[in-house]
């Protein structure tokens, strides 16, 4: 198949319809993200309007941001309560993995992404110690570990996203990643992965309604790279 050097904008390109985000801060008032539920709305709208189907909010949990599993619950249970749109909304959490995870993941204190997926981060510059043994601990207590955007870890080379697909981990990729809205490192690490078939599904990780909308129409896409990300948001 021969693609086209034509660049486009994911909304140009059409492949919202029917998306799904993994992976977003939209849960107003409980971390970095959204700040309001008048901008949490705002947002909810904007993305039915694009196209999407389902949405996940997965606020930050991390030593620093001590959000609760009750606490998470209660905000997600008043936005639902307000949103009037047609979007599924459902809650989980993205955990940093530091110590206050381990210990609630041995306490089974965690919300899923999914039955039994659990959307983990780390530094951008280093892995947390015993990494890879805390991934095994929680494949093995019955967990799958979703990688949140692991294009961005700094860190990471080939050859640890490939130890992380072998050994059965879900890679999420941030869509912003591919139109270069990190910056060229990290595109070009999503391109490699996405080319790979490497990764399991995707998220816009929103934070702000102004920056969603200014990458979500940026024309960087190329034929090429939207065929390949056509089927992985809708997963």
């Amino acid at each position: 198949m021969l693609f086209r050097k034509k660049r486009s904008s994911l909304i140009e390109g059409g492949i919202l319809d029917g998306a799904v985000d993994n992976h977003s801060h939209i849960l107003y008032g409980v971390d970095d993200g959204v700040r309001t539920l008048e901008e949490s709305l705002t947002i909810l709208q904007y993305m039915e309007e694009q196209g999407f189907r389902k949405v996940w909010l997965t606020p930050h949990t991390m030593e620093d941001v001590p959000n609760t599993t009750g606490g998470l619950k209660a905000r997600f249970g008043e936005l639902k309560a307000a949103y009037k749109g047609g979007l599924e909304l459902d809650l989980a959490s993205e955990y940093m993995m530091d110590p206050p995870f381990v210990e609630r993941m041995r306490r089974g204190d965690l919300l899923f992404h999914d039955e039994d997926m659990v959307l983990v981060e780390t530094s951008t510059w280093s892995a947390p110690y015993e990494f890879w043994d805390i991934l095994e601990e929680m494949m093995s207590s019955g967990y799958r570990p979703v990688i949140a955007h692991p294009e961005r870890y700094r860190y990471m080379e080939m050859r640890d996203y490939e130890r992380l697909h072998k050994m059965g981990c879900r890679l999420q990729l941030n869509i912003p990643s591919i139109v270069g809205f990190y910056g060229s490192r990290e595109k070009a690490k999503a391109e490699a992965l996405l080319g790979k078939g490497w990764y399991d599904m995707a998220g816009t990780d929103t934070h702000r309604f102004r920056i969603q909308k200014h990458w979500l129409n940026e024309p960087v896409i190329t034929d090429k790279v939207m065929a390949q990300l056509t089927a992985l948001v809708h997963l």
